[in-house]
């Protein structure tokens, strides 16, 4: 069954929200519910989609931020990821919510934190979870690899990587993490990133100044 997709940008952070369709049954999972949450809701009503579950790829409040009140507004209860090592983020919503000034956003407790190896389906799609440590040590990326597609979230950007100087980021483990579980899904993967335009594996590999070599 074939898989479709689409980005829908939330938050002042211009996040990358993403929506995941199975074309035969119009379940779909909605990655990264930041914020905006109406808008989000615009788009599954739009398209006659079901939302079977809310993923989501690490703790921070501009990709996390509005899995609550899509929950409450939906009446969807099925929260998968991130991995556990991301607790402290999710638990610490209300202070993120200070700290970035966004209202009075809400904590969530995942129905089912992922760990590397998981898979989360809906409708016919199956999706591959990779955990991707060091832009939060719970990051995790979804794989659709009859599409050669990934929702890296902050993982990974064109031209640039994610910031590794929040609590518990680390740089050494954020490359290793691209290198020995990104790349080996091949160059010819695309992938949509937290934040910014699309790209592939291949690009990255060779052109990113992060990865290339060029800086060491």
């Amino acid at each position: 069954s074939a898989m479709r997709y689409a980005i829908v940008p939330v938050t002042p952070f211009d996040q990358n929200c993403t929506i995941f369709w199975c074309e035969t049954t119009r379940q779909a999972v909605v990655i990264d519910p930041g914020g905006d949450v109406e808008r989000i809701q615009r788009f599954l009503t739009d398209e006659k989609l079901v939302l079977a579950k809310i993923l989501v790829t690490h703790g921070h409040i501009d990709h996390a931020g509005g899995v609550a009140a899509l929950t409450e507004k939906t009446g969807v209860t099925v929260i998968e990821g991130p991995h556990e090592e991301d607790r402290f983020w999710i638990e610490g919503m209300p202070q993120q919510s200070k700290m970035f000034g966004f209202p009075n956003v809400r904590s969530f407790e995942p129905t089912r934190w992922l760990k590397d190896g998981d898979k989360v389906s809906f409708g016919e799609i199956e999706l591959d979870v990779l955990h991707c440590p060091g832009h939060t040590p719970g990051h995790v990326v979804f794989y659709h690899a009859p599409s050669h597609l990934a929702q890296v979230g902050d993982v990974l950007f064109q031209g640039s990587i994610g910031r590794t100087d929040f609590p518990r980021g680390d740089h050494d483990t954020l490359i290793r993490s691209i290198k020995e579980r990104l790349f080996p899904l091949g160059d010819e993967v695309d992938f949509i990133p937290g934040h910014g335009p699309m790209s592939t594996f291949g690009e990255e590999r060779k052109y990113n100044p992060f990865l290339s070599g060029r800086y060491g």
